[in-house]
């Protein structure tokens, strides 16, 4: 294991705090719920997938993930399919609405940050290397799939 400087670990720290802090803040220019988003953003991600699998990459109970798609299949914005492999099960798909919702929420998280960031001195650079930063980092060990995919549903 690699020896961390107090200063290392103490904005490792602030990293994790205001990444939640600023994913908090954007999701509050949304009108559509959490949950709903962050399963619409697992299917971008991962495509089709069961509800077991989606439970999985959550780190969500599948009662739980079950409820998130069945009110996401009420609006229209996913449908369940036979799994082409597995009879018994079936696959979760995001319909063309789905998307748009996605592609909207995703949008109004957008101007959220740009808005906050027209506000500073920092440049598009800046938010460039921020961008590659965190993307680094959830890159390790192949995290990006894992626990890290909620948090990152912006």
């Amino acid at each position: 294991m690699p020896q961390h400087t107090a200063e290392t670990l103490r904005l490792s720290s602030d990293l994790v705090v205001h990444a939640a802090r600023l994913v908090r803040a954007a999701r509050r220019t949304s009108i559509q719920d959490g949950a709903g988003v962050r399963v619409l953003s697992l299917l971008d991600q991962l495509g089709p997938a069961t509800v077991t699998a989606l439970a999985a990459a959550d780190r969500s109970s599948q009662p739980t993930m079950s409820g998130a798609v069945a009110a996401l299949a009420e609006k229209g914005w996913v449908e369940k399919r036979p799994h082409p492999d597995d009879a018994r099960a079936s696959l979760v798909h995001v319909t063309p609405a789905g998307a748009a919702a996605l592609s909207d929420v995703r949008r109004a998280h957008a101007t959220a940050v740009a808005d906050r960031l027209a506000t500073t001195d920092h440049t598009t650079s800046d938010l460039a290397t921020a961008v590659a930063v965190l993307r680094d980092l959830l890159a390790v060990d192949g995290a990006t799939l894992a626990g890290s995919v909620e948090e990152g549903t912006l």
